[in-house]
């Protein structure tokens, strides 16, 4: 079973420039996932949706071809994959022939589905998206919709997480609201790089006290946790505590290596958000 720190994160490393699906390294989400109660049955669905900025291969002449491609991983997959291992997995592809693009999305969407589901004794897809060239100028830049928690003027003290900072009116009528938030920051897990990121977070039900909202999401500046670990914390966190009837969360992190890493998680059927980056990705 990989470990995070059995990895090539913060290893010196040779870059592969030829096809090498080996690169990839999945890290199995169940052991994160116990850290927050969370086994068996998972209480929400979802998915991790990752741009890739850099990918580029040779067609049938020897001539570079460049793309950008979307990744969409149901959080159902057992394993996550480490993005350093992607990152030299897609490098991989630069010195290599293909025919056509349609045939490096089919190789992408079969070496991805197999490290996602690696060792579950399941197999299953996960969405690939190629744009090509003529589309880069159609590819929108918008900030996350809602009510800006960051106009609030609070002490911040804790930054590591604090989930008893979150409280809800439960003795009110309820609301439906959407919070938004770009002072989201965590590290790797591994390497303690900084990880920055935009937060999206729509309930319904008791209405959540906001800046103590803000204080929890501050909370999570010097923790060292994964995108998607860290996503799922914040959603058990707010379950729990403040009880709402439906909730998403959907957290936007700048890129690193050319990846960003954008998960969701929600309680209840809904589509997913299109993939559409922020202006600090």
């Amino acid at each position: 079973m990989n470990s995070p720190e059995a990895s090539t994160l913060g290893k010196s490393t040779s870059y592969p420039d030829h096809y090498d699906p080996s690169q990839l390294y999945p890290i199995p989400r169940a052991d994160k996932r116990e850290e927050v109660g969370v086994s068996g049955t998972l209480p929400f669905s979802g998915a991790d949706l990752w741009t890739a900025f850099e990918l580029s291969w040779l067609n049938p002449r020897g001539k570079p071809q460049v793309a950008i491609a979307h990744f969409t991983v149901p959080c159902e997959t057992p394993n996550i994959i480490e993005s350093k291992s992607l990152k030299l997995y897609l490098g991989s592809y630069s010195n290599t022939q293909f025919a056509s693009a349609d045939e490096v999305r089919d190789r992408l969407r079969a070496d991805l589905s197999e490290a996602a589901w690696r060792d579950s004794g399941r197999a299953a897809t996960i969405g690939v998206k190629l744009l090509l060239p003529d589309a880069f100028d159609r590819e929108p830049v918008h900030e996350m919709d809602g009510l800006s928690l960051d106009r609030l003027d609070i002490e911040c003290t804790d930054y590591q997480p604090r989930p008893d900072l979150l409280h809800a009116a439960f003795d009110e009528q309820p609301v439906e609201e959407t919070l938004t938030s770009n002072l989201l920051k965590s590290n790797c897990l591994v390497t303690g790089q900084p990880d920055w990121g935009s937060i999206q977070i729509h309930y319904a039900g008791p209405q959540i006290e906001q800046g103590g909202l803000l204080q929890y999401l501050v909370s999570f500046r010097n923790h060292n946790e994964f995108h998607e670990q860290c996503v799922e914390r914040i959603y058990m966190d707010l379950w729990r505590r403040c009880k709402p009837t439906k909730l998403w969360v959907y957290a936007r992190y700048t890129r690193r290596g050319g990846l960003d890493i954008n998960p969701f998680r929600t309680s209840h059927p809904i589509a997913l958000p299109k993939n559409i980056r922020t202006a600090r990705q």
